[in-house]
This record gives structure tokens, C-alpha cells and sequence, in this order.
């Protein structure tokens, strides 16, 4: 049996600091409009999540509970940090990044990808560390925290 090993999208790309600082007015305005609105399969505990089906984790699905997000408002304040600082993909849809990435208190980087161009809404779900876009995110919110 030929074993499997995660593959990592290679297209997804972090905003440059330059493109940041001439879209900090918008990617503001975007953090105060950005929703989060989960996927179950990556959810061991539903939580106040409020989704349907309440739970349905996939086997090979990273899950938020590894990260302790499990209340909705925590996943919505790191993805609109995330927004706020620029850790945005280079891609759009519509208005909208492509993907947004973010650290949680624990050192862990997430990313939240975009499910609903037209309402803003996002899912999100932890980085696995073999992925070689967690460092630089995790690299680049410690520069932005100082």
C-alpha cells in the first residue's frame, strides 16, 4: 500500500508587508465584517458553534478542539486579528482573502479558509506544524506583537 503524506497547496501565499501597509484601511474595515462560521468535520465538541450536522469529525481532518478554540467568539477574534494584521492570503474572492491565518495564545497557527464570499464567513482549523506556511505565520505574528 503506498503511504500518503500531506500536501500542502502551494499557491497559498501571505500578503507582503508592503501590500499590507497600503490595505490596512480596508483589511480593518473587512475585521469588523468577517464572520466565523465553522465546518463539523473539524470538530470533536460542537460547542456554541451551532453547526449541522453538530459534529461530524473526519479521520485525516485537522481539529479545533487540538487547539482549544471552542466557543465561536474565540474562532471570530483570531480570525479578525488575523485580518487586522495583514496575515491574509494574496488571493481574493470577491472582497474577500482567500484565507486567513492567525496564532493562538499557546503559539499555534491557524488558518481560516473562506466559505462564504457573499456574508464573509469562514471556517477554520490548526496548522499542522509540517506544514512549512506555519512558520513563517507564527514567525510573523511575533514580529507584529513586538
Amino acid at each position: 500500500m503506498k503511504r500518503r503524506y500531506a500536501q500542502f497547496n502551494p499557491k497559498r501565499k501571505l500578503l507582503s508587508p508592503a501590500e499590507v501597509e497600503v490595505r490596512v484601511a480596508e483589511l480593518r474595515a473587512l475585521a469588523s465584517r468577517a464572520r466565523y462560521g465553522g465546518n463539523p468535520e473539524h470538530k470533536k465538541n460542537p460547542g456554541d458553534f451551532g453547526l449541522v450536522p453538530p459534529s461530524d469529525p473526519r479521520q485525516g481532518k485537522s481539529l479545533c478542539d487540538f487547539a482549544k478554540i471552542l466557543k465561536r467568539n474565540e474562532a471570530e477574534a483570531l480570525l479578525r486579528a488575523g485580518l487586522r494584521k495583514g496575515l491574509v492570503s494574496d488571493r481574493m474572492v470577491g472582497d474577500w482573502p482567500k484565507n486567513v491565518w492567525a496564532v493562538t495564545d499557546d503559539g499555534l497557527a491557524v488558518e481560516a479558509q473562506l466559505e462564504s464570499p457573499d456574508l464573509g464567513t469562514y471556517h477554520g482549523y490548526p496548522m499542522p506544524e509540517t506544514d512549512p506556511l506555519s512558520l513563517e505565520v507564527i514567525r510573523r505574528w511575533r514580529c507584529l506583537n513586538g
